[in-house]
């Protein structure tokens, strides 16, 4: 059961970081504030060197053998965890693999409508898939199918470059457009 009061909305979860007398493994590997190795000493010796330099002893890695500790002061080690997490969040805008369906003898009005839902998905940074289905005899007439992919790669030259060149895959022509990326 969730407790409510203990819910906060819209607020980042503390992370909570291991510092100081938190550490107790026996044996500690030290970096120093700039990550030069200083060596493999106990944990009490790593807090004295650490209260010497009057900064915090923070516990980097628990899984290595053994654990890894970095004589730095708190407050600065949570503002680079914080940093590297929001450029991670960053970095995590992953490209997504749009479909647009096309007929071989679509209407003019139905083309257009598709081709700016081609348009919008590559402005958004999409890559888009175009795929047109061939049924029954219409598989006799291929060439209606690569007549309307050429129109859409005409009309979006500027904002894409076909990533995969329109091709038959059974009774279905397919082709790929990649955004470009912009300067």
């Amino acid at each position: 059961m969730i407790n409510k009061n203990n819910f906060r909305h819209g607020q980042p979860k503390k992370e909570f970081v291991v510092a100081n007398h938190n550490i107790r493994f026996p044996e500690v590997r030290v970096l120093s504030e700039f990550g030069e190795m200083i060596g493999v000493m106990s944990s009490a010796e790593a807090l004295d060197k650490a209260h010497q330099a009057e900064k915090d002893l923070v516990l980097v890695t628990e899984t290595a053998k053994p654990p890894i500790v970095k004589i730095i002061d708190l407050a600065k080690y949570k503002y680079q965890l914080q940093q590297k997490k929001a450029e991670g969040r960053k970095k995590a805008k992953t490209q997504d693999i749009k479909e647009v369906r096309l007929t071989p003898f679509m209407g003019e009005g139905d083309f257009v409508a598709r081709l700016n839902k081609v348009i919008q998905f590559l402005e958004k940074g999409d890559k888009v898939r175009l795929s047109l289905q061939f049924k029954g005899r219409a598989i006799t007439k291929k060439e209606f199918g690569f007549d309307l992919f050429t129109r859409v790669f005409d009309a979006t030259t500027e904002i894409a470059t076909t990533e995969i060149a329109p091709k038959m895959m059974g009774n279905k022509l397919v082709a790929q457009l990649m955004p470009v990326k912009k300067k």
